[in-house]
């Protein structure tokens, strides 16, 4: 599998249950979201956009992903808002399709246009790691099952890992395209959903 097959087994709608643990404080805090998932063909208007953006020739891109999201966490503010979105696309590496760089509207540790580096590994979970002005992430994505994902994620700022996050990821919803390609496939969730 490479990196474009497997945003398209992520397309669809997905609850996420997670833990993120916060180091410096010795705590952990749990959260919840709803995220939908998009694949986007390589000549896909956001994945030209995105690749402009970054300077970088569209042609090269392999596809991406269109990424939205809503959730809470247990420590949240009235104020504050888990809502957002953001578009990836793939670079891959010349010599080897399974790594390259993954082009972000918006990034996971900073809310700002970044590039960072993508690969499959061994196990055929997608890895990536992007460095930030002040901080670095490491978040490697892997399926249980075609309806079930597993996340992990650690943030390094400061010179020490300040937070690490587990989620788990069942499939609500597949999209249409997704149904038209694959065998119907049931959600499910451990907790009841």
């Amino acid at each position: 599998m490479d990196a474009m097959e497997f945003f398209q087994r992520s397309t669809g709608r997905w609850r996420s249950q997670r833990t993120t643990h916060h180091l410096a404080f010795k705590r952990a805090e749990t959260g919840e979201s709803e995220i939908v998932v998009e694949a986007l063909a390589a000549d896909h208007p956001k994945v030209v956009e995105i690749c402009q953006l970054h300077q970088v020739d569209p042609s090269l891109a392999i596809g991406g992903a269109y990424v939205s999201w809503q959730g809470s966490m247990g420590w949240d503010k009235e104020d504050e808002d888990h809502t957002g979105s953001t578009v990836f696309a793939l670079v891959p590496d010349a010599k080897e399709p399974r790594q390259g760089v993954l082009l972000r509207e918006r990034g996971y540790a900073e809310i700002v246009p970044v590039a960072g580096q993508y690969q499959m590994d061994d196990e055929e979970a997608l890895v990536l790691t992007t460095e930030y002005e002040t901080m670095s992430s490491i978040e490697r994505f892997s399926f249980a099952a075609p309806n079930l994902r597993m996340r992990t994620s650690t943030v390094k700022r400061f010179g020490g890992f300040s937070t690490a996050t587990f989620c788990t990821e069942f499939l609500i919803e597949e999209s249409a395209a997704s149904q038209a390609q694959s065998e119907p496939v049931q959600a499910f969730s451990l907790l009841g959903w």
